[in-house]
């Protein structure tokens, strides 16, 4: 059995329920009504119950950014690069919302889970909202890698034992 650590990224119950009653309806459409609005309809109901993520496979020393729908996975496998630290670090995520005659921007404050590797290169492995699970998600990388956590989510950085 291979050992893959896989992480997704959150969809709410009701984002996936109205995903899959969409994408089930788009077969009455498509029978029924219009082949091109039911396509499009599906794969509408495909987006919404959809989630994005990341894997890696510590047998084979692979990792690969996923789609996942229904539980399978897509994307591509590539070899991992001699990770030498993880960063847990904090940043905002701004979303822009326009109306007929407004609009505003919503800003959230977010952690990302990079691992370093050749100095300041670095992969995303992980993104949430969460801090006690971007820490929770680095101890899992830590123990998997054998490498040091650095937290980058206050001013003065600091090294985690």
């Amino acid at each position: 059995m291979e050992n893959i650590i896989t992480y997704l990224k959150p969809v709410s119950f009701f984002k996936k329920l109205f995903g899959i009653i969409l994408f089930l309806f788009a077969f009455y459409v498509i029978i029924y009504q219009s082949i091109l609005f039911g396509f499009f309809m599906a794969s509408f109901g495909v987006f919404l119950a959809s989630s994005e993520g990341s894997q890696v496979n510590l047998d084979d020393n692979t990792h690969r950014n996923i789609w996942s729908i229904f539980a399978i996975h897509f994307g591509k496998w590539r070899s991992n690069p001699r990770f030498e630290y993880i960063s847990v670090f904090k940043g905002k995520q701004k979303q822009r919302v326009n109306s007929l005659s407004a609009s505003t921007t919503f800003s959230d404050e977010v952690f990302l889970i990079n691992l370093f590797y050749d100095r300041n290169k670095h992969k995303t492995f992980y993104r949430t909202f969460d801090k006690k699970d971007a820490f929770e998600v680095a101890e899992h990388f830590k123990l998997a890698f054998g490498i040091n956590i650095l937290d980058a989510t206050e001013r003065k950085q600091k090294w985690l034992e």
